[in-house]
């Protein structure tokens, strides 16, 4: 409970406030706009509410590379749950913390199958550095090229393209995913394939900037946002977990969420398992409800002193 003076000091507005709350929100079609940035409202909402104490943190596939920039306005303390939760990322030392890799013999498996269905995958590896490094050999499809394209002269990512090494390797050390993209009739069945040949977690789902490809990501085993999310939310003490998604790989945060939250943007699956859908992405949705969860009274309550 929080109190401050009003007018003359004789009353005072009274606030309860979520404390024990873990907020966790989703990037992509959640927190950006349509343009796939926070929007200026947004940053400075969360970071409001962050200096004032609340528990606000992102939970995304993106790597710190486009986090941090796209989060550059925006001020947080808790680390970010990176790469679907194959890792976490503390903003304030800007180092990878408690990454998860695939075991060699499943990283050897993935990439044999891979090769096996002819799609070109991106290796993502993580070494002493801090730095990721990804692997990539073969012909892109343009989707592909595009998104590699962005993201080449990130400071916290370096591609490697048709290294020869890599070409007769039967994996690759320091694996946290293989990242790929395609036609959904070769991608879905791959990812059904690797569901039963692999402990590995695998995420098939449509690019939501390409309606017509499908993305595959192969991770490490029991790796998820919401796996992570519940870590965080034990080392953070929080007693109250409240998530905002849109899409596929938002699923399993929402299933352990306290309160889960669609946007109006999101799947017809992901709103099916929200507990309530709210605005679209392109109105502050997320921003705004958090705020007004956080500051729970819905009426506020004034309190007199002093006669």
């Amino acid at each position: 409970m929080e109190c401050s003076a009003g007018e003359k000091g004789i009353y005072y507005l009274c606030v309860t406030m979520q404390t024990d709350t873990l907020y966790v929100t989703d990037l992509d079609g959640t927190l950006l706009d349509t343009d796939s940035r926070v929007s200026e409202r947004s940053a400075q909402i969360i970071t409001d509410l962050v200096c004032d104490g609340a528990m606000i943190t992102v939970a995304t596939a993106r790597t710190p590379a486009t986090v941090e920039e796209l989060l550059r306005d925006t001020h947080t303390t808790l680390p970010a749950i990176v790469l679907t939760g194959a890792a976490m990322w503390d903003r304030g030392r800007r180092r990878y913390r408690y990454p998860l890799f695939l075991e060699d013999a499943d990283a050897a498996a993935v990439l044999a199958e891979f090769r096996q269905a002819d799609v070109h995958p991106f290796i993502y590896t993580l070494r002493a550095d801090g730095v990721l490094h990804v692997y990539h050999n073969g012909p892109m499809v343009k989707p592909a090229e595009e998104f590699m394209r962005e993201r080449s002269n990130l400071e916290l990512k370096k591609f490697h393209i048709d290294d020869p090494a890599i070409e007769c390797a039967a994996s690759v050390p320091s694996t946290v995913l293989y990242f790929a993209m395609g036609k959904a009739e070769r991608v879905y069945p791959l990812a059904e394939r690797l569901r039963n040949l692999v402990d590995c977690a695998v995420y098939a789902y449509l690019d939501i900037f390409n309606p017509d490809v499908a993305v595959i990501e192969v991770f490490g085993a029991n790796v998820s946002k919401a796996s992570a999310i519940k870590q965080l939310a034990r080392r953070a003490g929080a007693k109250r977990i409240m998530v905002f998604g849109d899409s596929t790989n938002d699923l399993p945060m929402m299933e352990i969420a306290d309160v889960a939250v669609a946007v109006e943007n999101a799947i017809p699956e992901v709103k099916r398992a929200a507990s309530l859908v709210i605005g679209r992405n392109s109105s502050d949705a997320v921003a705004r409800f958090i705020y007004n969860d956080y500051y729970s009274e819905e009426t506020p309550v004034y309190r007199k002193v002093n006669g």
